[in-house]
């Protein structure tokens, strides 16, 4: 799908059950936050020198679908009526990369379960993907592989 042959760079997060799902902000509540480009070899025009490095676009997908997927998964842990384990966490790593003279993203979404029955795991893990709003938006769109670790 993606067909990405190269990939530039990758932007990560970990958001676990504890976390508030604040990224940065002010007094007001609002998002404060600078952002830039990647720097990319390929691509020089779009690289900021100038100014410190800021979360890229790459970062900050990473983050909002992975607090938006742990609160689905907190829905269907709920209905399912399991307790998941205090360390849950998710991981996600989005890629922008090259295929061609075309550039594409894909992503690798991780539930972090450990001690919980892998099966059940797996059950909610792929049940909460197909709520989460993010999860939609990608389906079909990009490449990505979603892996649960229960150990």
């Amino acid at each position: 799908m993606s067909n990405i042959q190269k990939v530039l760079l990758t932007g990560k997060s970990r958001t676990t059950s504890a976390d508030g799902g604040v990224l940065a902000g002010k007094h007001d509540g609002n998002l404060n936050i600078d952002l830039s480009a990647p720097r990319i070899p390929a691509a020089p025009a779009y690289a900021f020198e100038a100014i410190q490095p800021h979360p890229t676009a790459e970062q900050l997908f990473a983050g909002a679908w992975s607090a938006c997927y742990i609160a689905a998964l907190g829905v269907v842990a709920k209905e399912k009526k399991v307790t998941l384990p205090a360390d849950t966490a998710v991981d996600i790593e989005v890629d922008l990369g090259l295929g061609g003279s075309a550039y594409f993203i894909q992503a690798r979404l991780s539930l972090v379960v450990p001690g919980l029955d892998h099966a059940l795991a797996t059950e909610i893990a792929h049940a909460a993907d197909a709520i989460c709003p993010y999860s939609k938006a990608t389906r079909g769109n990009i490449d990505v592989v979603l892996t649960v670790v229960t150990a």
